[in-house]
């Protein structure tokens, strides 16, 4: 079944209109998604490298986990979704702490993206051994030092994905470990 997307204006606003997600992505409606960073008591991030077969920054690292937010979910829920998805990992509530939201506008090849993102910050003990990776989302993952990530992004998002706003929040997340 296709994803649908509630759809929103410029201000975030919820329209009352759904979308599929091709729908979104080819006339540039806004949308929601959600994203976190989970870093370990020693302020390591852990991040997941993207398949190869992926449209957008494939065999790049990026954000923990993220997705879009399904009509009728709450970012929470979505990210518990994403989490289980992408590298079958259960989150609770209590595990999740918000960030802050932005805005995020990607426009290249045909493919536009405008999402409301939710950030979140998970303090959570992962194992990587525990981890098992959705294969045709995720390729690899790996914990980085504070220090490397912040030299990744500094160094012209080395080997990152084109998320800038969200690496500048993890240095300000980071900042804080």
């Amino acid at each position: 079944m296709e994803e649908k997307f509630d759809v929103l204006n410029e201000l975030g606003e919820f329209t009352g209109e759904i979308a599929t997600r091709d729908e979104c992505h080819s006339k540039g409606l806004w949308h929601r998604a959600v994203y976190a960073f989970i870093i370990d008591k020693d302020s390591n991030v852990l991040l997941q490298k993207r398949s190869a077969n992926k449209k957008l920054w494939p065999n790049k690292w990026d954000v923990t986990v993220g997705g879009h937010v399904l009509t009728g979910e709450i970012g929470r829920e979505a990210l518990r979704r994403e989490c289980k998805e992408e590298l079958g990992i259960d989150v609770s509530d209590d595990e999740i702490k918000y960030f802050i939201c932005t805005r995020s506008i990607y426009n290249k090849n045909n493919y536009i993206n405008n999402h409301y993102d939710e950030c979140y910050l998970i303090t959570k003990d992962v194992s990587i051994e525990d981890i098992k990776l959705q294969e045709e989302e995720v390729s690899d993952i790996k914990y980085f030092s504070k220090e490397e990530i912040v030299e990744r992004i500094d160094n012209n998002y080395d080997e990152l994905t084109e998320k800038t706003v969200s690496w500048h929040i993890l240095k300000e997340i980071l900042k804080r470990y």
